[in-house]
């Protein structure tokens, strides 16, 4: 199976998402042939046959063979167009007629904006792209951006270049290198296009070395002036990517050798420009952060945790990186407003993890690596994180239900880390740590707040049997948590053998934790009751029903060391009666889990 990173189409979506409005397109006649607008070599051979048959000629097979035949030469756009229209005003009447559309054309939909061009319209709303190079006279471009209430900054002369807003001070810049079919200063003999004139080259000069470049619908065959610039430019500070349609042609291939640049094949502008706004669209909606860029920042934690020296910087990067989450979680995207469906959910799920990921991979990190001294950090963290969700009072139920998931993300982390070595003190103290319950109540321990039932949002199974694949899961909650940290936990749980019974350890230890609320009486009580009815209320992960594992994980945590060691750390409040009585009251719970 290929590797998905090293799609060209996925790492220029990722680049453009990336690196927000430093990437130009170039676009060709290629782009509006979708459109039924003829490129140059189809109006090329549609004036030899209008020339030849005002002439009397039949009509030909092949327009081309039967030109070469009479003249010698190939069909030529540039000496026909000089022949048939004498001066600029002349030329671009001609011109005209093959890109303005008729009443006919717009009722049967033809020479109007494309899927491609709504598509780059929709990257330009949104700041993806600024700069559109074009050799196109048509305005297919600028008719799909005033659709989205967009207006261009547009150049198609050196008076209108000199005239107009700094590149830099537009929303949308569109150099149109050849002109405009309506202005009669359009350029398209080869003597008119063998050189700009110098304004466009320091502007085609500056727009290559500063900007990354998207090719589209051009050759790279006939422009000698577009592909002198190209070839001059020195700088290679972005990546450029030039898609083709099968294979790039001899012109093409020089430009792409010489800039280095990634080759897209694509079926057609549309497929491309569809497929790349989609990708877009869906890293926007994700906010999810380049994957090197998270790996960059456990890898720093882990460095910083090697050395007391960096305590200071490590608790700064735990700071900085709080606050970025905050950050994002002010997204509309997050609103409580408006109606709930699976699809709803599904999104907002993927966002609130895209958006606590880098957090949650660093608690887990100084869970399993840390010393007791970041402690206090990360519940300051979470404690934030669970304080900015828990503001908002109004609004649909079961989203404002689970804004609390990004606190649930980074505690569960920080827990698993702290399983995973064997850190009991630190895991009951997290358990046990207390917050301010919503709207001003009492303080509650984290374990009655976030820890799968006994959260808000996760008591409600409904809600996350609407995940995909979940819909008949008696611990949906607990079942996506477990193969989400199946990935995430790669970089602080190690290998993945053991992994089961560690996660299903921690939920296990969550519950004897939330088991310490009740009295020990009562829960002596529910202990002996022996009708199978009497039991005192837990929250129940994987291991309610998954039975071998949950006596793989009894079996563990009643070594006598272990079991020692966790009595010490507050487990069972310190008592080994009350921890045999939590284990038993778990059991008949979990039994209930076969009905």
């Amino acid at each position: 199976m290929p590797n998905p990173t090293s799609d060209p189409l996925t790492q220029l979506a990722f680049s453009v998402y990336e690196n927000k409005g430093i990437y130009a397109l170039l676009l060709g006649s290629g782009l509006s042939r979708a459109a039924e607008i003829p490129t140059g070599w189809e109006i090329t051979l549609d004036l030899v046959r209008r020339v030849a048959m005002a002439q009397g000629v039949d009509d030909q097979p092949d327009w081309a063979a039967w030109y070469r035949e009479e003249t010698g030469e190939d069909p030529n756009y540039s000496t026909l167009i000089g022949e048939l229209g004498l001066s600029g005003d002349e030329r671009r009447s001609i011109l005209h007629s093959y890109i303005e559309p008729t009443d006919q054309d717009r009722e049967e939909e033809r020479k109007i904006p494309t899927r491609a061009h709504h598509a780059i319209a929709e990257l330009v709303e949104a700041g993806f792209i600024k700069v559109i190079v074009t050799t196109n006279f048509d305005r297919l471009m600028e008719n799909a951006l005033r659709e989205r209430g967009i207006e261009p900054t547009v150049v198609a002369s050196v008076d209108a270049l000199n005239g107009a807003e700094p590149l830099t001070h537009t929303s949308c810049y569109i150099l149109k290198l050849h002109g405009d079919y309506k202005d009669a200063r359009i350029l398209n003999t080869d003597e008119e296009l063998s050189g700009y004139p110098d304004e466009y080259n320091v502007l085609l000069d500056r727009i290559l070395d500063e900007y990354g470049l998207i090719i589209c619908g051009w050759s790279g065959e006939w422009d000698h002036a577009l592909r002198a610039a190209i070839l001059r430019a020195p700088a290679r500070r972005y990546t450029h990517y030039w898609m083709v349609r099968g294979k790039a042609g001899t012109g093409a291939q020089e430009l792409i050798n010489h800039r280095q640049a990634r080759v897209i094949a694509a079926r057609d502008a549309d497929s491309f420009f569809g497929d790349l706004v989609e990708r877009v669209q869906t890293l926007e909606k994700t906010h999810r952060q380049n994957p090197l860029g998270v790996e960059l920042l456990v890898s720093t934690v882990k460095r910083y945790l090697a050395k007391p020296e960096h305590r200071i910087q490590l608790e700064e990067l735990v700071t900085n990186e709080t606050a970025r989450l905050l950050g994002l979680l002010d997204d509309p995207a997050f609103s409580p407003d408006g109606g709930f469906s699976a699809e709803g959910l599904t999104q907002r799920v993927t966002r609130y993890q895209a958006a606590t990921e880098p957090l949650a991979r660093i608690a887990g990190v100084l869970g399993r690596w840390g010393d007791g001294s970041e402690f206090d950090h990360v519940m300051d963290a979470i404690t934030a994180i669970w304080r900015e969700t828990s503001q908002v009072a109004s609004g649909l139920q079961w989203w404002l239900a689970i804004r609390a998931y990004p606190a649930v993300l980074a505690m569960t982390a920080y827990g698993l880390g702290l399983t995973r070595s064997g850190r009991w003190d630190e895991l009951h103290r997290m358990f046990s740590f207390e917050v301010r319950a919503q709207h001003g109540g009492d303080t509650q321990r984290i374990v009655e707040l976030l820890f799968l039932w006994a959260w808000e949002g996760g008591a409600t199974k409904e809600i996350w049997q609407n995940l995909e694949g979940l819909d008949r899961h008696k611990t949906p909650l607990s079942d996506h948590l477990f193969l989400l940290f199946q990935e995430w936990g790669r970089s602080f749980l190690g290998l993945a053998a053991g992994y089961e019974l560690m996660f299903q350890k921690f939920e296990f230890l969550g519950a004897m934790a939330y088991t310490e609320t009740y009295e020990a009486d009562a829960l002596a009580e529910a202990a002996r009751d022996n009708t199978g009815q009497g039991f005192l209320w837990v929250p129940v992960g994987r291991s309610g029903w998954d039975v071998r594992t949950r006596e793989d994980v009894v079996a563990d945590i009643l070594k006598p060391d272990t079991r020692a060691a966790l009595l010490s750390a507050g487990f069972g409040k310190g008592d080994a009666e009350f921890l045999g009585h939590s284990i038993t009251n778990f059991g008949k719970l979990g039994n209930r889990f076969r009905f």
